[in-house]
């Protein structure tokens, strides 16, 4: 299964003027990747990019149904704090979801962090947005090419 499973990690802010190419740049690469006979794209359920590649696979399953979506969540408190619209959103994408893990019940320091690991452990290509050099999509892509998965930043 890791061999058909591809994760993504961006930014949780994404540049207004960038958002339409970003979009279209995140779409083909998906498309790309189910050519290439991925079939599960696990997301972390974060703001920002986290939300734009669910939203992508979600929208691709009309076209290539066989895909399916898995969100890897922090904890099941991570939209606390969230504006409604962010959260309305959150919960469709969750219903639309075929797979749901939770890292943690609630949050505590150090649960994303574990729960990117578990999306670069279970699979084999990330597709990420990837723009500054500190951060947790830093980390992540790092720890993902470290551990030898196929890097794709659409931010390029």
């Amino acid at each position: 299964m890791i061999n058909q499973t591809c994760c993504f990690t961006g930014h949780r802010r994404i540049p207004l003027d960038q958002l339409e190419s970003v979009t279209q740049r995140l779409r083909d690469a998906v498309i790309a990747s189910i050519k290439d006979g991925y079939l599960y794209f696990g997301a972390g359920g974060a703001l920002g990019f986290d939300t734009l590649a669910a939203q992508t696979v979600l929208d691709l399953k009309k076209d290539y149904p066989q895909i399916k979506l898995i969100l890897v969540l922090p904890c099941r408190t991570q939209t606390r704090g969230w504006k409604q619209e962010d959260i309305e959103e959150y919960n469709r994408i969750m219903k639309g979801a075929d797979k749901v893990v939770y890292i943690s019940q609630d949050y505590y320091n150090g649960c994303m962090h574990k729960r990117n690991r578990h999306l670069v452990d279970n699979s084999s290509r990330c597709i990420c947005f990837l723009t500054e050099k500190t951060g947790g999509t830093f980390y992540t892509v790092n720890y993902a090419s470290e551990h030898g998965l196929t890097i794709f930043n659409i931010a390029k």
